[in-house]
């Protein structure tokens, strides 16, 4: 038996990237894998190769920052499982990258939406699902930027720097309370679209492949950490 077998894991930005290979990682190890993000395309490419390594995976499509999208994943998720073992935050939105007193606020609150916003409206939504589960792992995917600020990075960096107080503050409430436990990973350098965008001079092949982290991720969720984790990839 695989060491996620029954296992349920929900993880969001899974259309490509990170999220993609570790949905992908996730369902080899045994876990039947919620892929939600909002291109559809991209969603059943990485459901059909789950499907033809043997896994088990379902999609749902949509926009975690549309009013209302996560109430009704929530309720269609609860309504065909009881427990949610696995969380997966992965999704986020880079936005441009410029100096703060030049930031466009309302490029700000798109981006606070979907990176703060849109994650704390998933942990409350799957909370009572997460509860429910016997040790319920929710591992957060950060940006060193949050924790070390950088020139030009201030606006996703402070999105980051409040999710990253969300999950931890999450996993600290949950402690002594339930089986809840919170990690904060930080991928480092990968191989991703947002990465590209971010360093269009760079070349992909000098860092490292999604798979890496998403390896790291499900070794994680089969082994458990403490309260309050962080690591570095």
């Amino acid at each position: 038996m695989k060491p996620l077998t029954d296992k349920l894991a929900l993880v969001t930005g899974a259309s490509r990237g990170i999220g993609a290979a570790t949905a992908i990682a996730l369902a080899a190890q045994g876990a039947h894998v919620v892929l939600t993000a909002r291109t559809t395309g991209g969603l059943e490419e990485v459901e059909e190769a789950i499907h033809a390594a043997g896994g088990s995976a379902t999609i749902a499509p949509l926009d975690l920052a549309e009013t209302d999208a996560i109430a009704r994943l929530a309720t269609a998720i609860g309504g065909r499982w009881d427990a949610l073992d696995i969380l997966v935050l992965n999704a986020a939105m880079l936005g441009s990258l410029s100096s703060v007193p030049s930031i466009d606020p309302k490029e700000l609150a798109q981006i606070l939406t979907l990176n703060v916003s849109a994650q704390a409206a998933l942990i409350s939504a799957f909370d009572p699902m997460l509860k429910k589960a016997k040790a319920a792992r929710v591992i957060g995917v950060t940006s060193s930027v949050a924790r070390t600020p950088r020139a030009y990075w201030g606006m996703y960096g402070a999105s980051k720097a409040a999710f990253e107080t969300l999950i931890g503050a999450y996993g600290d409430e949950m402690a002594e309370i339930s089986g809840i436990r919170t990690a904060i990973l930080d991928p480092g350098a990968t191989r991703t679209k947002m990465r590209a965008r971010a360093y269009p001079g760079e070349d992909p092949q000098s860092v490292k492949e999604p798979a890496v982290v998403a390896e790291r991720i499900v070794r994680l969720a089969i082994d458990g950490f403490d309260a309050g984790h962080f690591e570095r990839v």
